[in-house]
């Protein structure tokens, strides 16, 4: 399991469990039972900074999450690309991210990338 599930809530760690053992038994071991297991986290859970927490509403967080089977391609690192720019700007301010205020929504998108990337890469150091 990731780390940074393992830091997530019961549900989160469940949710990705359950459907990459279910992907290991249709695919086999591998990246594409993980790119699976994160599609279906990704329907029900959003990351901030260095953990997944619970989405207020289901569905596909960004275009790559919205097909219907897995594939290698750009996501958006478990930000839900999806969301309104007021979430966006709300998950930001909780991540302390600097010019916030004037940031489209693609852009808060990228800077709370970098934020969860910055923070997942301290919890594991």
């Amino acid at each position: 399991m990731p780390s940074t599930i393992a830091r997530s809530s019961k549900k989160a760690q469940r949710t990705w469990v359950e459907t990459h053992d279910s992907a290991v038994e249709s695919y086999g071991e591998g990246e594409r039972a993980h790119r699976t297991a994160f599609s279906a986290l990704k329907h029900s859970f959003e990351k901030v900074g260095d953990h997944w927490e619970a989405k207020a509403e289901k569905g596909p967080s960004d275009a790559q999450a919205a097909r219907s089977t897995a594939k290698r391609g750009k996501t958006a690192g478990g930000v839900d690309a999806n969301a309104s720019k007021r979430h966006l700007y709300d998950v930001a301010k909780r991540l302390d991210i600097a010019g916030r205020s004037t940031m489209t929504k693609d852009e808060l998108v990228k800077a709370i990338q970098k934020a969860n990337d910055r923070a997942t890469a301290k919890a594991r150091a």
